[in-house]
């Protein structure tokens, strides 16, 4: 029973940087993974990860667009390139299914293009996905989102309805995250805490802020219809974030255990109930970060935060080195990770945690 992600989100939020970075940290932690690239526009230059199963094999955009007989552009060539994936799967025993039974039992994530288009309304990726829950994957949707988006009530609005039409759509198991979010502190202050935008509730709060943004947003048509839709996301009661700082273990690890957990293989991969620290580690309920802690360590206090990790990060590494002249090869390990034995001291990092309300 293979496990996979499906990584999706618009162009710019980091899906090759996550599915690169997500391997790396599933390998830290013993699991064997391999990404398979979907995107026939994806450079593998600089998407930094070879993929183990490539559509560019298949066909690429630059085959596509330079094709007189078909004549497409960029967004059209991405939708053509997969229906052709699509009729390739359909035909039982072509380049994509045998390149994914050579695959095994890897845990597999799926490097999606950034066309909202093909998972707000367009049926390939839809049947592709559908076809491949018939072969035994499990997938999670992971809906990747530029935390940017935070900073404009009506980019946030915007993506609220992103989210939920593509949770709609592809009726899976879906989990929402706003990355690079220790870049925040970059931008203006947000007008509430994180916990306002990750939560998504109340947001009748935001509607003023929305209409001082743009005078035209103020006005009783417009106006309407900003109360409808934020109506509307609020009575699906769907939509909700994970935040994600990619280069952070600790971000990571917590987000790869609301992945886990929400697929099922927390309670039992394709290798057995007990075949990792870390499925037990989850089942028993690692320390994890709540939101307001997130909030603390990229927003307010980032600089006081780096600095301490900088610290501990020097002391690590003055210790490791004391081992080494010793001939102590023990501490050549890494402690946070191999094996899960400390991985990592969320809940007693000698930082006291003082957080502030809700709401600003």
């Amino acid at each position: 029973m293979p496990f996979a992600q499906l990584v999706i989100g618009p162009p710019g939020a980091g899906k090759s940087t996550y599915c690169n970075g997500m391997q790396q940290f599933l390998g830290a932690i013993g699991r064997k993974s391999s990404i398979v690239n979907l995107d026939p526009a994806n450079d593998p230059i600089s998407s930094n990860y070879t993929p183990a199963l490539d559509i560019r094999d298949l066909i690429s955009l630059e085959q596509i667009m330079s094709d007189e007989d078909i004549a497409l552009g960029p967004n059209g060539g991405v939708l053509y390139a997969l229906e052709e994936l699509e009729s390739d799967l359909d035909s039982g025993s072509g380049w994509f299914e045998e390149g994914l039974k050579r695959l095994g039992e890897d845990y597999l994530l799926f490097d999606c293009p950034g066309q909202v288009e093909i998972f707000t309304h367009h049926g390939s990726l839809r049947r592709v996905v559908a076809r491949l829950e018939k072969m035994g994957y499990r997938f999670v949707v992971v809906n990747l989102i530029d935390s940017y988006a935070l900073t404009l009530p009506s980019l946030y609005i915007s993506t609220l309805l992103l989210s939920l039409r593509t949770m709609l759509q592809l009726d899976l198991t879906h989990v929402n995250v706003l990355t690079k979010i220790d870049n925040l502190n970059k931008f203006p202050r947000l007008p509430f805490n994180l916990e306002f935008y990750t939560e998504v509730q109340d947001l009748e709060y935001i509607l003023p802020y929305l209409q001082s943004e743009s005078p035209l947003f103020a006005t009783g048509k417009f106006a309407a219809l900003n109360e409808a839709i934020v109506r509307l996301v609020e009575d699906f009661g769907l939509v909700g974030f994970e935040t994600l700082a990619v280069q952070d273990k600790k971000s990571m690890m917590q987000l790869l255990h609301t992945i886990d957990r929400a697929g099922g293989y927390a309670f039992g991969g394709a290798e057995g109930a007990n075949d990792s620290v870390w499925q037990v580690a989850v089942r028993e309920g690692i320390p994890r970060m709540d939101v307001r802690d997130v909030q603390e360590r990229w927003v307010d206090r980032r600089e006081e935060f780096d600095e301490i990790e900088r610290k501990e990060w020097e002391e690590e590494q003055k210790r490791r080195e004391e081992e080494w002249e010793r001939g102590d090869m023990g501490g050549d390990q890494d402690q946070d990770m191999d094996g899960m034995g400390d991985l990592p001291p969320m809940t007693d990092s000698g930082v006291k945690v003082v957080r502030s309300g809700k709401k600003s």
